[in-house]
């Protein structure tokens, strides 16, 4: 199993911590983020994990050398100019040759990655996306009203939102919808397929995830690392 971790962006959202360090490098417990996830890829059966850089990258390839440590092979990619989330996927196109995975480097999840990778693997479609459902508490009451007088009211009801989730299977046929050199996101990426007719499949992550976006969320996760020491 082959997979690529998005490790280039700028993490501004996560200074003054990410002024130091790349945001895949910040510790949780005894590892930084990008160990736990090569950890887990590499329990889910991954050989070949491809992380694709730009800011601090000397930083990243220093602290992961061959990724021999690990029981990986760890390949440094590197972006000459930014290239969004899908544009490094494109500078991969001869080494990935099978169904592989992607995934962004400030994810922390439980999920089982073999598992995502053989359910994405078995669907007839270039792509799956992992995505999950986030409850998000409204902080006004919610009032229905009919013919101009008030039916009812919902006290800070919940919003239920499904989301894409930063993780994603592809097959190697999607390389034709990325365009080489060219800053190019994942989110065209999705809309590409769309207009083109192709099938985008869904797998829906029940496990713990948590995208580490924001000083709030990188302290919520050091503390559930704190107090489950996992």
């Amino acid at each position: 199993m082959d997979a690529v971790i998005l490790a280039g962006g700028l993490g501004t959202r996560l200074r003054p911590f990410t002024e130091v360090l790349p945001k895949p490098l910040l510790p949780l417990g005894d590892r930084s983020i990008l160990e736990h996830q090569l950890v887990s890829l590499q329990e889910a059966g991954a050989t070949d994990v491809y992380i694709a850089t730009n800011y601090l990258s000397h930083l990243i390839e220093a602290f992961l050398g061959d990724g021999s440590r690990l029981g990986l092979k760890i390949h440094i990619s590197k972006e000459t100019s930014p290239l969004g989330t899908a544009g490094p996927i494109k500078l991969l196109e001869r080494e990935l040759q099978s169904p592989f995975l992607v995934m962004n480097g400030d994810i922390v999840t439980k999920l089982d990655f073999k598992r995502f990778h053989d359910f994405g693997s078995r669907e007839d479609s270039l792509l799956t996306v992992g995505t999950k459902i986030i409850t998000t508490p409204f902080r006004f009451g919610n009032v229905t009203t009919e013919n101009g007088y008030i039916t009812g009211v919902e006290e800070k009801p919940d919003f239920k939102l499904e989301i894409v989730a930063g993780m994603y299977c592809m097959s190697p046929g999607i390389m034709k919808f990325i365009p080489a050199d060219t800053y190019f996101g994942i989110d065209q990426l999705i809309k590409a397929l769309l207009r083109a007719g192709e099938r985008i499949s869904r797998f829906l992550i029940e496990d713990y995830w948590l995208d580490i976006g924001q000083v709030e969320d990188y302290s919520k996760a050091r503390e559930m690392f704190k107090q489950t020491g996992k």
